[in-house]
């Protein structure tokens, strides 16, 4: 697995003042899978804001004295990064926090935009000053202008969201309000609970909510803004019903928790499911189903469900590992894999074996441990993968931004067999997406080139840097 994913948010709102923090770090801590560049953390002490951001993992960026330096409030809201747009540095960090000449505010986004750069530009002309290069700052841009002309921070939302094209699941914080909004499509998602004690706590994930002991209420709608204030709780469904319902398939393939719910639907569930379809679709002699941990596990299971085959362990992952990902550069990225995994002999040796994975980007990770269990003894190797071949890049939030490096955009299924060194290859049919959630609508432009909106023309995650680059060579 090759992928690299977006990003989580977080926030909270107490009755009286509390350790916001600590639970924000609980909370973050369950969302580390989708997002291991950055983090942050800025609590809202009665108006007061405070921060801690910074390059790293939860447990890295957030130590005992760092925690310790924030103080209690009544508010806070926390990040996770993984970057679709703009490099890794310490200013693209999370939440982003603006002083305006009506208050403040601090924002989180997971997701991106796909009229960023037309949005970036036409504020660039108009005066503004952007000091990160993440599309992030151009919604924070585009919001405190809107609360400029509007009654309340939420107006300014809505008023902002006529703007914005794209996937953005966002919490925001101002002095008095947690403010939390979905896209009209709804490609990322969002869903909020309460505590026993009366905090509530929004999430991208219904298992960060686990995590800091709140109750789950429910899922934002697709355009919604839920507004937590002295007004109590209030919903906002003027953006609701004005897009076709687009949740990123690749949620529940690969993104979310298998604890999680998303939209009423179970990832496991779902992934279970997809394991099923596999068993269907490509059906294999063999011996034992073995998983790539940790998404193909549940994969694996269903098709072992469905096909008869015994269900056993053939990969152990070092759970001090991040995801391969993680680490840039094709070199570095082999010796994780490395590190990472390693087979089980006993398990595998003289078998035939079916592998699941989520999916193939490259092929290096795949055709890795394909070799891992070569060597450990496997007689046979028959690679099913729980999505459909990638075959075109997202502007939504997940990093794929070219064809160039996608495997299937220039080999058969047959050819990406041989290269990967698998006895054979099975993806799960496109038209079988939509049976891994029941129903609803989804977007899987990522393997059928259907774009919900229009196609950026510029779609490099750097694209960004390479202008203030071009800047500075004039």
């Amino acid at each position: 697995m090759d992928l690299h994913e977006e990003c989580g948010v977080l926030g909270i709102i107490s009755p009286v003042a509390a350790d916001v923090a600590g639970m924000a770090y609980y909370g973050l801590y369950a969302l580390q899978h989708r997002g291991q560049e950055s983090c942050g953390i800025v609590v809202n002490d009665d108006g007061v804001f405070s921060s801690h951001k910074d390059l790293g993992l939860v447990s890295e960026v957030f130590s005992a004295d760092a925690l310790a330096r924030l103080p209690q409030g009544n508010m806070a809201v926390g990040h996770v990064r993984y970057g679709t747009t703009g490099g890794t540095n310490r200013n693209n960090c999370q939440p982003i926090e603006v002083n305006h000449q009506k208050g403040k505010m601090a924002l989180a986004h997971n997701g991106n935009l796909s009229n960023a750069a037309v949005l970036r530009n036409a504020l660039e002309l108009s005066g503004a000053i952007f000091h990160t290069t993440s599309d992030t700052e151009t919604i924070a841009y585009i919001v405190t202008r809107e609360r400029l002309r509007t009654g309340s921070i939420e107006d300014a939302l809505s008023a902002a969201m006529d703007t914005l094209d794209g996937a953005y699941s966002l919490v925001l914080m101002s002095s008095q309000k947690l403010i939390c909004a979905r896209d009209p499509y709804g490609f990322r998602p969002l869903c909020y609970g309460r505590t026993k004690d009366g905090m509530y706590v929004a999430a991208s994930e219904s298992c960060a909510l686990k995590a800091v002991g709140a109750e789950f209420i429910r899922n934002l709608e697709p355009g919604e803004i839920l507004v937590f204030g002295p007004d109590g709780i209030v919903s906002r469904r003027e953006h609701c019903g004005k897009k076709p319902k687009k949740i990123c398939i690749f949620e529940y393939i690969y993104f979310a928790r298998p604890d999680s719910a998303i939209d009423g639907v179970s990832v496991h569930g779902a992934r279970v499911q997809a394991g099923r379809i596999l068993a269907k679709a490509h059906p294999i002699q063999a011996d034992i189903v073995v998983g790539v941990p940790d998404s193909g596990l549940d994969g694996a299971l269903g098709f072992s469900k469905e096909s008869g085959i015994p269900y056993g362990i053939g990969l152990i992952k070092n759970k001090y590992i991040g995801r391969t990902f993680i680490s840039p550069g094709q070199g570095h990225r082999l010796d994780q894999v490395r590190i990472k995994l390693s087979a089980i002999e006993e398990s595998v040796r003289g078998k035939r074996v079916v592998l699941i994975d989520d999916s193939i980007v490259r092929g290096t990770t795949s055709g890795r441990i394909v070799r891992l269990l070569r060597e450990a003894g496997a007689k046979e190797i028959h690679m099913r993968i729980s999505s459909p071949p990638f075959l075109n890049p997202c502007y939504y939030g997940t990093d794929i931004d070219s064809r160039e490096n996608l495997i299937a955009c220039h080999h058969s299924v047959a050819e990406t067999a041989e290269i990967i060194g698998a006895d054979s290859l099975g993806y799960l049919p496109v038209s079988e997406l939509g049976a891994l959630i029941g129903s609803g609508g989804y977007c899987s432009a990522c393997f059928d080139g259907d774009y919900p909106t229009a196609v950026p023309a510029d779609t490099r995650k750097d694209r960004f840097e390479q202008k203030l680059s071009e800047k500075r060579e004039r």
